[in-house]
């Protein structure tokens, strides 16, 4: 992926806290955290973090999806579609709603929640397509089935209600609605959570098929590293509300310039590897209350005394490679964890 392609996402110093207020008491978790990135034209764009990490909170900024008590406090956010330039949390409600699913959509985890039980998948395709797609209805439905067809499902699925389906079909069938628009940018948050290995392989595949086809933007959520591994150009590696690293796939995996991103990548299985994993002590910090400094400090087995005081930039680090990490040229690659934690063995 070259960085010189135009961007489709454009966010700078993005800050999205949820705001509480129980019992007389004023609670704020900080769940994004001064954030900026670009997303760009044609590329699989993945983030990465462990639970509680703030990637759900982020990508709802990005659907605009965003409701009380998680509000928007400070920084900005742009989509590009073309000619048109868009910021959802300026423009009007008329002006957001022309873009969602004919440029803006969202693939969700969850399938069976998210598909109408007693209702036909033909319903929910009619309900989110008709309108943005703006064909009568004799073409509507031919472009549906002809959508369903390119990424290998029967159009007899239209009639069957959710609970017919298998796990896989059920999300093949989430790809294919959030897709039949043709939209610029997606959004994929865990498409491929529950599912076993072997039904795993072909969403990412049809996934993958489908932005080659369109040339859109994909915004893919996994905590899994092996399936970033798969599907994304670039990656960024999200800890407690921050943006700690950011690069294109190979190099992250092959020469990470954060330790957390380097302990991910660490903790994957290598065939032919026996040695014990290392595992990092502790957990993520309390976003109400995060720790002064790098957020990671408390459990970075590289931490000095200016990590626990100053807050770490992200700052460029090598071709299209970004790292907020004080120490970045000193992060070995993940081989080396042992010698810089010889205590923490998984």
């Amino acid at each position: 992926m070259m960085d010189t392609a135009k961007p489709v996402l454009t966010v700078k110093n993005l800050k999205a806290y949820y705001q509480m207020a129980y019992f007389g008491i004023d609670r704020e978790v900080r769940a994004v955290d001064d954030i900026t990135l670009t997303i760009r034209e044609n590329e699989v764009y993945g983030i990465a973090g462990e639970s509680s990490s703030g990637k759900t909170s982020l990508i709802k900024t990005f659907a605009a999806a965003i409701r009380p008590p998680l509000r928007i406090v400070d920084g900005s956010m742009s989509f590009t579609f073309g000619d048109k330039v868009i910021d959802p949390y300026t423009a009007s409600k008329a002006e957001v709603d022309a873009i969602r699913w004919k440029n803006l959509s969202y693939i969700m985890q969850g399938s069976m929640s998210l598909l109408n039980p007693v209702r036909r998948i033909k319903h929910s395709f009619h309900d989110f397509a008709f309108r943005p797609m703006g064909l009568p209805k004799k073409e509507f439905w031919a472009a549906v089935e002809a959508h369903l067809e390119r990424l290998g499902l029967p159009a007899n699925v239209l009639s069957a209600y959710p609970h017919q389906l298998s796990g896989g079909m059920r999300q093949r069938v989430i790809i294919a609605l959030a897709t039949v628009c043709r939209p610029n940018f997606i959004i994929a948050d865990e498409p491929t959570t529950a599912l076993d290995v072997v039904v795993q392989k072909d969403v990412l595949a049809m996934i993958r098929n489908v932005q080659r086809e369109m040339r859109s933007s994909v915004v893919f959520v996994t905590h899994d590293m092996g399936v970033h591994a798969n599907i994304a150009d670039r990656i960024g590696i999200i800890y407690a509300g921050r943006l700690v690293e950011e690069g294109p796939t190979s190099v992250l995996f092959k020469a990470p310039k954060h330790p957390y991103t380097a302990h991910l990548v660490g903790s994957l299985p290598r065939i032919g590897d026996t040695t014990q994993k290392v595992s990092l002590e502790g957990r993520p910090p309390n976003l109400a209350s995060p720790p002064q400094g790098c957020r990671f400090h408390p459990r970075c087995p590289m931490a000095i005394d200016k990590c626990k005081k100053d807050i770490p930039p992200l700052e460029t680090v090598g071709n299209d490679h970004r790292s907020a990490c004080w120490r970045s040229d000193e992060v070995g690659p993940p081989e080396t964890l042992a010698s810089q934690h010889p205590g923490g063995t998984a």
